[in-house]
Parts: structure tokens; sequence; C-alpha cells
């Protein structure tokens, strides 16, 4: 109860209770791409608040359009299928509060509001990792160590490509994704290292992003043995269940047949005492019976 409470006041409690089950099921299947398009905010931001590239600043421009019109789609789709269309946009305020911001972020982008536009696209940013937290509970699950392995993939294969780009002493992809996974992981042999200030403002978010994805591994390791062993406990209370169920139908078929038993005891008693009665007042029906002599 206190999530669901929570989970409203953050404007990420999804579909409805009573909505028809295609919400529900549209929900579940679109997880993921917000998911991905949210983390995409991240190499949007960066692109276009430390690139000085103006390629590179087209490029996150281009990702901001994308995240502003994926979730606008998204909002719009969702609304358009549940029946309780304004209950449902004001459990999920957080969307249309992403949806308004990332396009007044794109709209002050080339204008004088240049602070605001900023203010704009970090809050957008902001916004769209906490909308991200609601699907991303999965990954928490016994079943979510596949989806943290894909996430990690993902990861190191933009990550490589990004050192590749930014970093000057990297000469091919596969140094890029070497330099990538160790930043991640913490290690730091020291063979490939960030010399430029983009590349180290990028490490310092791979580094947060590895940290994160291998609590999410570990996480997903124990909730996976975890989940072993409650399958095990409820596999043995089902036995224990099934068990208790036999004994307590064999005692009462045991208890019956000792009932069936003493009751036809009883009515062959019975039978015996009434054709024993019968034949007493038989006798006596025959007998002469005595009277006064004249």
């Amino acid at each position: 109860m206190v999530a669901h409470v929570a989970r409203h006041l953050l404007g990420i409690a999804g579909v409805p209770p009573g909505e028809e089950p295609r919400a529900y099921a549209w929900e579940k299947r679109l997880h993921a791409v917000m998911i991905a398009i949210a983390l995409i905010s991240l190499l949007a931001f960066y692109l276009t608040e430390f690139s000085h590239s103006h390629e590179l600043f087209a490029i996150g421009h281009l990702l901001e359009w994308a995240i502003f019109v994926g979730f606008s789609l998204e909002l719009v789709w969702m609304t358009a299928i549940c029946k309780q269309k304004i209950r449902y946009l004001r459990s999920n305020w957080l969307d249309v509060l992403i949806v308004l911001c990332a396009g007044l972020a794109l709209v002050g982008v080339e204008t004088e509001w240049v602070a605001l536009g900023r203010l704009l696209r970090l809050a957008t940013v902001a916004l769209l990792l906490t909308r991200a937290m609601r699907p991303m509970r999965t990954l928490f699950s016994p079943g979510g160590l596949p989806y943290v392995a894909v996430l990690a993939v993902a990861v190191f294969l933009v990550g490589g490509g990004v050192f590749y780009w930014l970093e000057p002493t990297v000469r091919s992809y596969a140094d890029g994704l070497w330099l990538a996974f160790v930043t991640a992981a913490t290690i730091g042999y020291g063979d490939l290292v960030p010399t430029t200030t983009a590349s180290r403002l990028f490490a310092v978010l791979i580094t947060m992003v590895g940290l994160t994805l291998f609590s999410l591994v570990t996480a997903s390791v124990a909730a996976f043995f975890i989940g072993e062993d409650e399958k095990m406990l409820r596999r043995q209370m089902h036995q224990d269940v099934q068990r208790l169920k036999e004994d307590v139908a064999r005692l009462f078929t045991e208890e019956e047949a000792l009932l069936r038993r003493e009751l036809h005891a009883d009515v062959r008693r019975l039978r015996e005492e009434l054709e024993k009665l019968r034949r007493e007042i038989e006798k006596l029906g025959r007998e002469p019976r005595g009277g006064p002599t004249v």
C-alpha cells in the first residue's frame, strides 16, 4: 500500500487498476524501450553540454528530439488505449512533465534563454532517469539477470565507441571497449587512460554507470539464489501439505469405516432385539386367556 501511494506521488504509477488487458500488455512491451530512451538522455546531455564539436552537438540535439518524440508517442498512445484517461495522466504526471520540459528545452536551445534551456535539459535528464526506475524493478527480480547482462553489454558497446571517438590514444574500437570495461570496473591497469577533458568526463559517467551495473549483477545473482531457495521451500511446503491431506483423508477413511462397523453392529443388535420382542409377543398371543367360570 505504501509503495502504491509512493508511485502515485512520484508520478510513475503506470496503468491504473480496472483497465483493459491490452493497456497492461502495452505497458509491459514499452518498458524496455522507455528504459533505453531514458538512458540515451545521458549521452544526449553530454553531447549538447560538454562537446566542442558542432557535429557532436548536432547528434546530441537529434537525440533530444528522439527522446521528446518517444515519450510523446508513449504518452499519447497509452492515454488513448486507457479508458480512465484523466486518471492515467494524473497517476503518471511525471511523463507529462518530461514531455513538457523536453519540448521547452528544445524550443529554447537556440534562443537567448540558454541558461533556462540548460536547466530544462538537466531537469529532463533527472526526470527521465526517475521514470526509468519504475520498469527497472524487474532487474532485481530472480529472472532479471539476463536483462542486466544485455544492459551491461549495450553500455560497454556504446562506451567503447565513444572512447574511440573522444580519446586520441585509443587507436581501435577494441581498445575503446577495453578502456570502457576497465573504467566501468574501476580496475585501472594504466595501459590506456583518458587524456582529454571530454574523455575524462565520459570516464566519470562510465564509472558511475559501471558501479551501478555491477551492483545490479550482484543483486540479480543474489535474487536468483534467493528465488531458488524460495522455490525449494514452496516445493517442500507443497509436499508437506499433500502428505497432510493424505493423512487427514486416511484418518477420515479409517474413522468412517469404524463408524460403519459400529453402526452395522448396532443395527444388527437392534434387529435381534426386535425379533426377540416379536417372538415374545406372538407367544403371548397364542396362550389361552384365563377368566371366571359359570
